[in-house]
């Protein structure tokens, strides 16, 4: 609402009615959008060119009876009125004549000379469409609207209705005489201020806005709030509290109720904002325990994804959340690898593979752990903090020794969880010390080796030329004699199994050519004569 100005019209008697004011019971709720007023002003030209005037445009929801009335003897109606539009030109010269009631569509006007409208002015300007509503009989003030796009809107209201309802119209109106007219330039929303104005007659607002989509309540609390228009304030509020929110709503209903704190906006806040009793880290730390301890297949892998997804996506959080979000990640991967350790020495004992079925559960908790630590490594990272697990990892002397003491079925997601720090070394996205290089190597490289062939064929998750990529830009990290004696380490493996053991031939080469055509290159390069100039 940019201007507000009052024009005073001539007083007369009027007589103020309690019923509805606009085209239907429920009040304003037949204001036509701007497409529509534009469609229908682009009719109306086209039937003005054929030398006939067009009906009035009524409501969809009005459901009063159209009668045939002759120009000499036509009444206004006593029912209420629906939304007529007219182009300036046919407009009359004085401002606060009713609005003509609908006549029957067979019926034609009579015919009469054009009116040339005036010149458009400052205090003038011409308008393309001009809506009216109410009944000015009935009425005692007006309100009239200059929207976009010239559209220009006249309500016939009660000053009493207005004055109880909204603080805005009560205080402009207070100054004034009786009867005044009102003017509001450059209304933002016509339609919904309409609206908003038809809902100061209802007695029940919050059964009014429950066919309304959460965007329009939205743009009605706007210009409720503007005209303080209180007790359409809290049903609005009421509403969005109440009704479900789809993703995109979420901010612009946050942005919009954030501020009316003075009338009951918390209870809308709070779906979104808790008032930290429970700490986001406890409770994550609550559905990281509930997902690493879970049975159900199911439930654990989809849960998984959809974590490790929500993770991804939060990574932008503050700088004190990841710290405290990294030692809760740390404290699951030490609790899974004690818990795999002890697993293994359970089912490495000796007359274990002789128990029943019921005595062999571990093997499906090996699983279980070895699944929980993969799923950990990915979190760790993708928020690039899994140095110190490589380290963790490679220390893990004991649990290797007893990986070949194991079948193959229950240790080889084991060897996975190698594979994923192999990989992250390659890639650059793990980055240990050489010690730990070095000691991962050496303690499980051959682990892996071992389980490569099952790895291949019973695990679908695995890609063996992503694996072979990151194995062999890890030992090309090292100095020149350790990957001399792991690569040879290798190649007797290699020509022993043949594809049951990584190919490693891509950092075979790499390593050749350092070790014998470098050092020659080099040599001679030193020994060329200088150029001459």
């Amino acid at each position: 609402m940019a201007d507000f100005r009052v024009g005073r019209i001539e007083q007369g008697q009027t007589r103020i009615r309690n019923v509805p004011i606009a085209v239907t019971p429920e009040g304003f709720w037949c204001c036509p959008s701007p497409a529509v007023l534009q469609k229908t002003l682009k009719n109306h030209h086209n039937h003005q060119s054929k030398h006939k005037v067009s009906s009035p445009l009524p409501s969809k929801s009005s459901s009063f009876q159209r009668t045939a009335n002759s120009p000499s003897d036509r009444k206004p109606h006593s029912g209420p009125l629906g939304s007529k539009v007219v182009s300036d030109d046919q407009r009359l010269s004085t401002p606060d004549v009713p609005t003509a009631t609908p006549t029957n569509v067979a019926e034609k006007a009579p015919e009469r000379q054009p009116e040339r409208p005036p010149k458009p002015t400052i205090d003038n300007p011409q308008r393309k469409i001009s809506v009216g509503y109410g009944r000015p009989e009935t009425s005692d003030l007006k309100v009239i609207l200059f929207g976009k796009e010239g559209i220009h809107v006249t309500m016939n209201v009660h000053w009493n209705v207005l004055a109880e309802n909204s603080s805005f119209f009560a205080s402009k109106l207070s100054r004034q005489s009786p009867l005044p007219a009102v003017e509001i330039a450059d209304c933002e929303d016509v339609e919904i201020f309409v609206e908003t104005v038809g809902l100061m007659y209802c007695k029940e607002l919050k059964v009014r806005l429950i066919k309304q989509s959460v965007p329009r309540v939205l743009r009605i609390l706007k210009v409720a709030e503007s005209l303080g228009f209180r007790e359409c304030i809290k049903s609005c509020l009421d509403y969005l509290e109440a009704v479900p929110w789809v993703a995109e709503e979420e901010d612009n209903v946050v942005s919009s109720v954030r501020h009316l704190q003075n009338y009951g906006s918390s209870p809308v806040l709070k779906r979104v904002a808790s008032d930290l009793s429970n700490p986001p880290n406890d409770t994550l730390a609550h559905i990281m325990d509930l997902v690493l301890k879970s049975n159900e297949d199911r439930g654990r892998r989809e849960m998984k994804t959809l974590v490790l997804k929500l993770l991804k996506e939060n990574n932008s959080c503050a700088s004190g959340s990841v710290n405290t979000w990294i030692q809760l990640f740390y404290r699951s991967c030490t609790t899974c690898v004690e818990s795999l350790l002890n697993l293994f020495r359970q089912a490495s004992e000796p007359g274990f593979s002789d128990c029943s079925s019921d005595c062999k559960d571990p093997m499906r908790q090996i699983a279980l752990e070895a699944d929980n630590l993969i799923w950990l490594v990915e979190i760790l990272v993708d928020r690039h903090a899994a140095d110190e697990f490589a380290t963790m990892w490679a220390s893990q002397t004991e649990l290797a020794g007893l990986h070949s003491k194991l079948p193959i079925m229950s240790r080889h997601l084991v060897s996975c969880i190698t594979s994923r720090i192999f990989v992250g070394i390659g890639r650059g996205e793990i980055l240990p010390t050489r010690e730990t290089r070095q000691l991962l190597l050496q303690t499980w490289l051959q682990p892996l080796i071992d389980d490569y062939s099952w790895l291949q064929h019973g695990c679908r998750s695995f890609d063996r030329k992503v694996v072979e990529e990151g194995i062999g830009q890890t030992i090309l990290t090292l100095p020149l004699e350790d990957q001399r004696s792991i690569l040879l380490s290798w190649l007797g493996s290699f020509l022993k199994v043949g594809d049951n053991c990584p190919n490693l031939q891509r950092a075979f080469e790499v390593w050749w050519r350092r070790t014998f055509v470098r050092p020659y290159a080099e040599q001679q390069a030193t020994n060329l004569p200088p150029e001459r100039s």
